[in-house]
């Protein structure tokens, strides 16, 4: 057969060599040019047929004459059909031609509309069927009766017909899709399935429209074409798809993939979830820097590029992605190069382990591991200074009980006394001082408070005014009365007590001490800044010893070293710490760490 495809703009395609004969285009341009245009003596109604074939209608036996100039009339039949891509998308018609001088003088109209079927029907796989109203008739082409496998000689009729179509909704949409056609003038086409005479199922394509004279409906036409093979592909490509989805949806995983843009064409739900999104739509085409802050983003995008031109998959990496409301979220992941049917690399596939509840479990066992090592360091101190202290005061009374014992003198006996009396009173001043340190770090009972920072300091100020005034000492608190702490009040009492008495016990004699308050915010912490200008510390020498229990750094008789020691016990016991800072002979700071979150 003569033929030639024609695109949805009715330019041709292609032209097979008998149509370009036929039709005696072997000296001109054919590729390219509007049907129209080649052949301008086309009738209105071929154009209209041709218009019909782009909306799926089918086109049976358009007879054309075309006049020559210089010579007879000339016959064509044209069978139009549309032409689909392997989605099932109308992209054209496929059109057949015959010169028909000799059969339009000689054949019945009935013989050649039924040589006009046949040669349909020689396009693979595909049938064609007519039914007469006026007769009730039903005629199958071979190819029809080939795909329902039934006899060359088996005769249908309307009923039969639709009895082939699968009970259920196959069969009960063909029947409405017949009523239609013969009552409506409704064309149609669907994808149903049949049952063959001998039991096997098919998937088909069924089409029909109806046909008229003189406006008057004298039957059906139409096409049966068997897809079964491709069908049953597509459902096993769409199950194994369904299967693979639901496995990669349930993967306690992130997992997603972008193309070479980094655009997200693919997400799983818990990427969905990680993002705040419902929906895979509201996440496909966009990238990281749609939800990720800047930073975090343009760290994403280069491992992605650097994965996507080396061609080097990035393994188990730690990672951590910050949103932009702030959220942090630590992750394992690995990014694997994803390559096309032709080897090249066309975005990348990403799987991602969120591990945040890991980081914090070995954030909190780290902390563990440090407090506990510091109890540790605690608890041997304090042991050792028990045990060097009551050494101390047991040797002394030891001693003392040997010379009372051997001691005659009556005066010189109750003189021993006294020194016994008097080292039984430094024994409960050191147990006392022992049993305080306890206390600090045993109390559990005790909680924290958000405590007004300026209003406490005011509170101390007041508690030692005489003491001050006596001093001529000058309290200089810049710190703002909104500046609030969490801690116990009765440590934080004591502490401010302790660092303004020392402030004045170790003034310089060559000035009138001045003490300076301040604050601070850093890292959870609120700082207090405590500064005099007094005598201050030589820290080389004396750092490591500074909060050591009974260590003095200066020639004063009233100093007994453990005011530090229980204060550095106080302020650690509110999970905070003290920085220092001194220059001898000009002054000292100390930097109370007040812990703002625990």
């Amino acid at each position: 057969m003569a033929t030639v495809f024609l695109n949805k703009k009715l330019e041709v395609v292609y032209a097979s060599d008998l149509w370009v004969k036929e039709f005696e285009f072997t000296n001109g341009k054919v590729i390219g040019e509007n049907i129209s245009d080649l052949i301008q003596t086309i009738s209105k109604d071929l154009k209209n047929d041709l218009k019909d074939c782009l909306k799926g209608n089918f086109g049976i036996g358009v007879k054309e004459c075309l006049n020559e100039k210089d010579g007879p009339k000339k016959w064509t039949e044209w069978t139009n059909v549309p032409w689909y891509d392997e989605k099932e998308n109308i992209i054209g018609v496929i059109v057949q031609t015959e010169n028909i001088n000799q059969k339009i003088n000689n054949e019945p109209n009935s013989e050649r509309l039924q040589l006009l079927l046949k040669e349909k029907s020689s396009n693979a796989n595909i049938g064609s069927w007519q039914f007469d109203a006026e007769l009730n008739t039903l005629w199958w082409c071979d190819m029809t009766k080939n795909l329902h496998e039934v006899p060359a000689d088996f005769i249908p009729d309307l009923d039969t017909g639709i009895e082939f179509y699968k009970d259920g909704y196959s069969r009960n949409t063909i029947s409405m899709l017949v009523y239609r056609a013969m009552n409506e003038g409704i064309p149609y086409k669907e994808k149903l399935q049949i049952v063959t005479a001998k039991g096997n199922e098919k998937w088909i394509i069924a089409t029909g429209k109806p046909i008229y004279k003189n406006d008057k409906y004298i039957g059906l036409v139409g096409t049966f074409q068997d897809i079964n093979e491709q069908e049953l592909i597509n459902r096993k490509t769409n199950e194994n798809e369904l299967l693979l989805r639901t496995l990669i949806d349930s993967l306690p995983l992130n997992v997603f993939v972008k193309d070479l843009d980094s655009r997200k064409i693919l997400v799983n739900k818990s990427e969905l979830n990680f993002l705040g999104l419902k929906h895979e739509s509201e996440a496909l085409g966009k990238t990281d820097f749609d939800f990720l802050n800047k930073k975090n983003a343009l760290i994403g995008r280069e491992e992605d590029i650097k994965v996507m031109e080396n061609g080097i998959p990035m393994l188990k990496k730690e990672t951590t992605n910050i949103k932009k409301d702030g959220t942090k979220t630590s992750f394992l992941t690995s990014k694997i190069p994803l390559k096309g049917a032709n080897g090249k690399i066309t975005g990348l596939v990403g799987i991602s382990l969120d591990i945040s509840d890991l980081k914090n479990k070995e954030e909190e066992l780290r902390n563990l591991i440090n407090v506990t090592s510091l109890q540790n360091k605690k608890l041997v101190n304090f042991a050792h200074i028990v045990s060097h202290n009551l050494r101390s005061h047991t040797a002394n009374f030891s001693m003392l009980l040997e010379f009372l014992v051997s001691e005659k003198d009556e005066e010189e006996k109750q003189n021993l006394i006294n020194m016994l009396v008097e080292a039984s009173d430094h024994l409960l001043e050191t147990l006392n001082n022992l049993n305080e340190v306890v206390v600090i770090n045993t109390n559990v009972n005790l909680k924290k408070q958000n405590i007004s920072l300026t209003k406490n300091i005011k509170s101390v100020e007041k508690n030692l005014s005489e003491f001050l005034k006596n001093n001529n000492a000058k309290v200089i608190n810049t710190i703002e009365a909104d500046v609030k702490i969490k801690a116990i009040p009765a440590y934080l009492d004591n502490i401010l007590m302790n660092f303004f008495t020392n402030a004045i016990m170790y003034k310089s004699p060559e000035r009138d001490p001045v003490i300076k308050l301040s604050s601070t915010r850093e890292n959870g912490y609120t700082i207090l800044s405590i500064t005099d200008n007094g005598l201050g510390i030589d820290l080389k020498k004396y750092g490591d010893k500074l909060f050591g229990m009974y260590k003095t750094f200066h020639n004063n008789a009233d100093a007994k070293g453990i005011g530090l020691f229980l204060t550095k016990n106080q302020v650690e016991a509110m999970n905070g710490k003290i920085t220092t800072s001194s220059v001898v002979g000009k002054g000292t700071t100390f930097n109370i760490h007040f812990n703002e979150d625990n």
